[in-house]
């Protein structure tokens, strides 16, 4: 079976666990702490982060972008990057976008502050940091209610790689309750279609030892 190195609040492990449920895909999971830099792991992949997937023929995948790319170039039964090139074009955009510019404005300011900070022992998280990635949020959860208002999913009018990517950084920063959904509707209903979907709820099942999710993480209603 294919065995799947993740983290639990990685927004790149998230994702890669959601393409393979999308696709009907038998995994198993495994967490990688990758920290320890564990001379085993950096054998399957150098640049030492997760995720890692190995194939059911021992093929070894590194690079969230890249295994998901590999997947819907596999698994043709359900595509997620688009039917044709300029939807591509636009998934992959929009995927760049959460995974770069979200990532660095939002994801590192408050998952990396308040939760790896935490795993790592680096000491307490930087307010300013925490600060910063709060504002950044609201800018970027406006961006989602502007596309969401005018298409039916992010990247047009198909669920795609692109919702799957926000959505997994946004239940990374849901699970720290860090998320303003009332205050940002579009945005929140759009959420609670991803939440509601088979593929995701795995996700929402998480409950990282001694860090419990707020109430309303798992609830389909919020």
């Amino acid at each position: 079976m294919r065995l799947l190195y993740h983290l639990w609040l990685s927004p790149a492990s998230r994702k890669i666990r959601v393409v393979l449920q999308e696709k009907a895909l038998d995994f198993q999971m495994k967490v990688e702490k990758t920290w320890e830099r564990r001379p085993e792991f950096l054998a399957l992949n150098p640049a030492g982060d997760v995720p890692v997937l190995i194939e059911e023929d021992g093929t070894v995948l590194a690079d969230a972008c890249a295994i998901a790319e590999y997947l819907d170039e596999v698994y043709r039964e359900k595509p997620l990057l688009g039917l044709n090139a300029l939807d591509r074009a636009e998934v992959r955009r929009l995927v760049a976008w959460f995974d770069v510019k979200f990532n660095h404005e939002v994801t590192e300011n408050l998952v990396g502050e308040k939760m790896m900070k935490r795993f790592l022992g680096f000491g307490t998280p930087n307010s300013s940091a925490i600060r910063a990635g709060k504002a950044n949020l609201t800018y970027h959860l406006e961006y989602v209610t502007f596309l969401v208002e005018r298409r039916r999913w992010l990247a047009g009018d198909h669920f795609s790689l692109a919702d799957i990517t926000a959505a997994a950084h946004l239940s990374s920063l849901d699970y720290l309750g860090d998320v303003p959904w009332d205050d940002h509707e579009p945005a929140k209903e759009w959420y609670a279609r991803i939440k509601s979907r088979p593929s995701f709820r795995p996700l929402l099942a998480d409950h990282i030892p001694g860090a419990p999710p707020p109430k309303h993480y798992a609830d389909l209603d919020f």
